[in-house]
């Protein structure tokens, strides 16, 4: 009997010793996300599948609400790759930041984005002189139907606000009106229900012509990571990838795996999912042609707009050589 203890014993230490070794043979690619954002879905889906974990990779999400803090834990190399409103990444292209590329575009959400006013105000006209606030890919959206109301910002009072105090603010009548993505969206018509919706971001000039949201998310990865860890790189855009092929193809399951990121039950989170578009390996080529446009576009309005110092060449920051071949 104490034979059959000894090498039941051993055999335990032997799996423990297995596992360790496996453990250690994995390259540390933490991501920077958002637990608020239904974008992130396919990142949440490739780590708790293990879909990362087969690629060679232990991943884990870091939860950090604002883009430009998740660009700059990408560029401080705290973490490895962020999926993120592109806002913040061509900010940092127009500083001439090159600690990172770009290579996918896995969440998109046309009409998921909008603005929010109080009771008393029923077009952008009626805002002249008044507070809006608004935050990163939401200012696009405020500037896009502004413009359709032939206005600029010079014609507001624009007020910079972090997206989870917008609410509040809204409510006490310190702003007029809030513009801000979902479900934050949600939130500010069940604080002010009297409200009215002035427009989204799919009513926006930009929205319009690329049929997308008016910042939508992008993927960086910091230049050191792909050029320390080429073959892990590679398992990660694979991963990532087939992540959102998952969330397209089981999104029932999807909603179950990922529910506990949200603090959210998993038919909350189907319904949510049916508001967006996941990309994963179906055409991503032609997938990243169109997003590298829109991103040029955008970096232009930011760059007339006065809102970076200069217009960057995105294409620069653009490497797709680490992913799936087509």
């Amino acid at each position: 009997m104490n034979g059959t203890r000894h090498v039941c014993a051993v055999l335990v230490l032997i799996a423990i010793g297995s596992a360790t070794a496996r453990a250690k043979d994995l390259v540390n690619a933490d991501v920077a996300g958002s637990t608020t954002w239904w974008g992130q879905i396919p990142v949440m889906v490739a780590i708790d599948k293990g879909f990362f974990r087969d690629g060679g990779l232990d991943v884990t999400l870091k939860s950090i609400i604002n883009s430009s803090d998740r660009m700059a834990a990408v560029a401080s190399g705290s973490v490895a790759f962020s999926n993120l409103g592109r806002i913040a990444v061509i900010a940092n292209m127009a500083r001439g930041d090159t600690s990172f590329w770009y290579f996918a575009n896995i969440d998109d959400s046309p009409g998921n984005e909008g603005c929010w006013a109080r009771p008393g105000f029923t077009s952008f006209e009626q805002l002249k002189g008044h507070k809006v606030a608004a935050n990163t890919s939401a200012e696009i959206t405020l500037d896009g139907l502004l413009q359709n109301a032939g206005m600029t910002e010079k014609d507001i009072h624009f007020v910079n606000l972090p997206p989870d105090q917008m609410a509040p603010a809204l409510a006490k009548g310190d702003v007029d009106a809030a513009c801000v993505w979902q479900p934050l969206l949600d939130g500010l018509k069940h604080t002010v229900p009297d409200g009215k919706l002035l427009g989204l971001d799919s009513d926006t000039p930009i929205g319009q012509k690329f049929h997308t949201m008016a910042s939508p998310d992008i993927v960086i990865i910091g230049r050191k990571f792909v050029q320390d860890h080429p073959d892990a790189a590679k398992g990660l855009a694979a991963a990532l990838l087939k992540g959102a092929d998952y969330t397209n193809s089981n999104p029932e399951d999807t909603a179950k795996t990922v529910a506990h990121y949200f603090h959210k039950t998993p038919d909350e989170v189907l319904a949510a999912m049916k508001t967006f578009k996941y990309f994963g390996t179906n055409d991503w080529p032609q997938h990243m042609g169109v997003q590298t446009e829109q991103m040029q576009y955008l970096a232009h309005l930011l760059s007339d707009s006065g809102k970076i110092p200069e217009e960057p060449d995105v294409k620069k920051w653009e490497n797709v050589s680490f992913n799936p071949k087509p």
